[in-house]
């Protein structure tokens, strides 16, 4: 998705069309369109030939994206888990492992990253009504898998808010939910978390559209992909003016919610009160 996302911005830059990029590497126009939207794989013959027809010339650029192109190609750890997962969220479990910043809303659900086990295993069960207890844990596993990200030296920032909606809506017992709140105090002091709750007190806030993620990359030419979940399918945002439209919401909600330490005060009050 990021190589065909940079390949589309380059191709539109030059005021190519899909057909004549198409021609140039003995494809069609919907083979362009799916090379775009990242769903197909690449050969690098097909990525070189494009480059030249955009005029990247720099060295430097051309194997830096013909670099990605490689990287593309191998399959990921996760995709051990394929069987388990919907088709559309192996490809967001890349691009949370490549990114660099992750910025989220939630508002069902504590977010995956910060699930305890118990915790995300009640989630799983409840998603995955009559599926096995070996599916079920196969998918938990997954989760705290990607939680290693967080937990690596190069890891990634993780700035979250948190609805008070998913801090009271219950999965699990009793245990399961105050194991879950103690567990948000603690990895809450890490210093590449920021987690911040947006209390019912405040009303009507920026994030009424419902929970999204917003990843971000270390690479200054990669544009930032907004996530958002549905029922059966995602929807991957990478337009500049789409991107600028969460990060708008995203910056309101941080403003308007209680910064990291008061975040932890209430944390702290639902505990007592659980």
């Amino acid at each position: 998705m990021l190589l065909g996302s940079q390949l589309r911005r380059l191709r539109e830059a030059r005021g190519i069309t899909r057909e004549a990029a198409g021609y140039s590497i003995r494809a069609s126009e919907s083979k362009i369109s799916r090379m775009e939207l990242g769903r197909v794989s690449f050969k690098t013959r097909d990525v070189e030939d494009l480059l030249t027809l955009y005029g990247i010339t720099d060295e430097q650029e051309r194997n830096s994206l013909l670099s990605l192109a490689r990287e593309a190609n191998v399959a990921g750890w996760w995709h051990s888990y394929s069987d388990v997962l919907p088709s559309w969220f192996p490809t967001y479990v890349g691009l949370e492992g490549a990114s660099s910043l992750i910025r989220a809303y939630e508002v069902q659900f504590i977010h995956g990253l910060l699930q305890t086990e118990a915790y995300a295993r009640a989630v799983v069960r409840r998603g995955m009504k009559g599926a096995s207890e070996a599916d079920v844990e196969k998918r938990v596993a997954l989760r705290l898998e990607r939680q290693k990200y967080l937990a690596d030296d190069s890891g990634p920032e993780f700035h979250v808010v948190l609805d008070e909606a998913s801090l009271r809506r219950p999965y699990g017992d009793r245990e399961v939910m105050r194991g879950q709140l103690q567990h948000l105090i603690e990895i809450s002091e890490r210093p590449n978390i920021r987690l911040q709750v947006m209390p019912f007190g405040f009303g009507g806030h920026s994030g009424e559209s419902g929970a999204f993620t917003i990843l971000s990359f270390t690479e200054s030419d990669l544009t930032d992909v907004v996530y958002l979940e549905q029922l059966t399918s995602a929807l991957y945002l990478d337009k500049r003016e789409d991107v600028a439209q969460y990060e708008k919401a995203l910056k309101e909600l941080q403003q308007d919610s209680p910064g990291p330490d008061e975040s932890r005060d209430l944390l702290r009050g639902l505990l007592q009160l659980s």
